[in-house]
């Protein structure tokens, strides 16, 4: 399968899906279900509480990826725009040099025990580091299935914090819960476990609950751009300008904060959209990748640097909690479609899929950034939907759309005024 598709978006909506489904060779359910609803009011009743109707969001593909020496084609959920076509240029200027090549950890979740009222801290540590082996067995009885496909808990650690409420003793269950997220693996665990932690440290034990800073599941993701596909043939800026400001632009963002926050918004911007689209929790990731930013001071999440050959060096590396089995994904069946599409046997190569996307979308939003500007191809993609609103159809979107770029006249009243034209 070629993820490179000349022209993908100039096809009407029914040719794109009928190339999809040809080069993912999706099976026919799918194939039906991208090109409907998904969730009918029954299915969303199971999903959500209180549901009165459904709401839906575009459903597309972002090409040019190469991932591991693999093709791949990104199934993207997002009502931004310029998401979708700034991943697949970044993945196209990535693919000159073999695109993007991944290393992930294995999928180890962390479980919390908090143990209030502790008399001895220390000395209770000590006390549950002693029965590590007997608790973890404990663990590992509540989900046989998990340990029989070669999950279950890894490791035991116990630390004691300082809190405005005083020390704490917080037990941290290591688990490798396998192509699952994980979550509900973890907290069966640390409920079964909670009442062994009380005895051992004599406190109370109040929370039992996973952490969704999941350090121990972290997804990396590297490429390398030569500066020659940096320039855009009508930039006032050679490659070579590019590549450096975008080092620049890096920079900035791991010495401040503000610009680090929106920095790493773009990267999420891609993750967020394929976990979107396979019904994968976007909140969960969002909330370990940006603690896992703060942790020494909140800064980028991605690097770039020049490597020897002057070429650009790019990398990634956050914590990435997403399941490929289990959770809502088998209720949803435009999501079922899109984990098709985007065809990974495992979550750990999931994870590394994503890594990838959020990498080519800082990228391209870098190199937008340092040299045309962010809003030059936002207010082109924007145009279209002015020219939509105003009532254009078909070939007179781009029409109308066109003509308010070349006259750098973006509103809702020179849509119409253009529309009425040609009609006329």
């Amino acid at each position: 399968m070629d993820s490179r598709i000349s022209g993908f978006y100039k096809l009407p909506v029914e040719e794109r899906r009928e190339t999809i489904a040809d080069l993912a060779d999706l099976s026919a359910e799918a194939t039906e279900a991208i090109g409907g609803t998904g969730l009918d009011d029954d299915r969303a009743d199971t999903v959500s509480e209180n549901v009165i109707g459904t709401l839906e969001y575009p459903l597309s593909v972002a090409t040019n990826f190469r991932v591991d020496g693999e093709d791949r084609l990104i199934p993207m959920a997002i009502e931004e725009t310029s998401v979708v076509a700034a991943a697949s240029y970044a993945a196209r200027m990535a693919r000159t040099q073999g695109g993007f090549e991944t290393e992930v950890d294995a999928p180890r979740m962390i479980a919390q025990i908090q143990a209030v009222d502790v008399a001895d801290p220390q000395a209770a540590r000590m006390r549950i580091l002693k029965e590590k082996e007997r608790l973890q067995e404990l663990a590992d009885e509540q989900d046989p299935t998990l340990v029989k496909f070669g999950g279950g808990c890894e490791d035991i650690e116990v630390r004691v914090i300082d809190t405005p409420n005083g020390q704490m003793v917080v037990t941290h269950l290591i688990v490798n819960v396998q192509d699952a997220m994980g979550g509900n693996a973890v907290n069966t665990m640390a409920e079964a476990l909670a009442p062994e932690i009380e005895a051992l440290t004599g406190g109370d034990v109040e929370m039992r609950i996973l952490s969704n800073l999941a350090d121990r599941r972290l997804a990396r993701a590297t490429c390398t751009i030569p500066p020659e596909e940096l320039a855009a043939e009508d930039s006032e800026f050679t490659g070579e300008e590019v590549r450096d400001r975008i080092v620049d632009a890096w920079a900035f963002a791991m010495g401040d904060p503000y610009r680090a926050a929106t920095h790493n918004k773009g990267i999420m911007n891609g993750i967020d959209a394929v976990t979107t689209a396979t019904f994968n929790d976007w909140r969960a990731i969002e909330a370990g990748a940006h603690t896992y930013a703060a942790r020494d001071g909140y800064d980028s999440l991605t690097s770039y640097e020049v490597d020897d050959d002057g070429n650009l060096a790019c990398s990634i590396e956050l914590p990435i909690q997403v399941g490929t089995v289990g959770g809502a994904t088998g209720l949803q069946p435009v999501a079922q479609a899109a984990m098709e599409i985007l065809d990974v046997d495992s979550a750990e190569e999931m994870a590394g899929v994503l890594a990838s996307v959020g990498l080519a979308q800082n990228l391209a939003a870098l190199r937008a950034l340092v040299s045309e500007g962010i809003q030059q191809g936002h207010m082109s993609l924007h145009a279209q939907n002015l020219a939509i609103q105003a009532g254009a159809e078909g070939d007179q979107i781009d029409a109308v759309a066109s003509r308010m770029v070349e006259e750098g006249d973006i509103g809702q009243a020179q849509a119409e005024a253009i529309l009425e034209e040609l009609a006329e």
